[in-house]
């Protein structure tokens, strides 16, 4: 967050989140090769890979190492219910994965395996709406103890901020919560 970016979006994705701010990946998009989506990124120094869900492409895990040989950082924003073992081991990859929530109505998607693999350099996105996503949430990570950075996003990701910075703050839970920087500063539009 707040890092120059340049987002690789693909479309698709295994998952109807109830509260999803990307209905427009599910379908269209424009058919990119790998060396055209190379030459997109051009000079960028991260790149985020994300959807949809990226990891349903069959040639992500090449377009990872390219863009690893090519020098760049990537991040590969996941949902969770993909199997991140195929994202290459890098100190230059991060995984962002989401645990989806109840709000989401995806809760029971999510691959478990994959709280095995996340490690110190990635990060663990919850989106919380409510109570019960928060306390959901809480006792997800008490359960995993994970190594990974903990973000809390409110649904909408500028809504609830303060009440969110509150119930953390006094459970002492280890979590950044943080909006998404971009609807502060563009608004609600893609393509920012």
């Amino acid at each position: 967050m707040g890092l120059p970016t340049t987002f690789v979006r693909t479309v698709g994705c295994n998952l109807r989140c109830s509260w999803c701010d990307t209905q427009y990946s599910m379908e269209g998009g424009e058919e990119m090769s790998l060396d055209e989506i190379m030459e997109a990124v051009g000079d960028a120094r991260t790149v985020c890979v994300t959807g949809g869900e990226p990891l349903l492409q069959p040639e992500m895990p090449e377009l990872i190492g390219r863009l690893l040989d090519a020098g760049k950082r990537v991040v590969v924003e996941t949902n969770g219910a993909t199997d991140i073992s195929l994202v290459p081991d890098s100190p230059m990859v991060m995984i962002s994965m989401d645990v989806k929530c109840p709000s989401s109505g995806m809760t029971d998607r999510m691959l478990e395996s994959n709280m095995r693999i996340i490690g110190a350099k990635d990060q663990l996105k919850y989106v919380i709406a409510d109570d019960a996503d928060y306390e959901f949430a809480v006792a997800h990570l008490r359960s995993h103890s994970p190594e990974a950075s903990v973000i809390f996003t409110p649904v909408g990701g500028t809504e609830r901020l303060e009440w969110l910075v509150a119930r953390v703050l006094e459970d002492g839970i280890e979590a950044r919560v943080l909006p998404q920087l971009h609807k502060i500063i563009w608004g609600d539009r893609k393509g920012v």
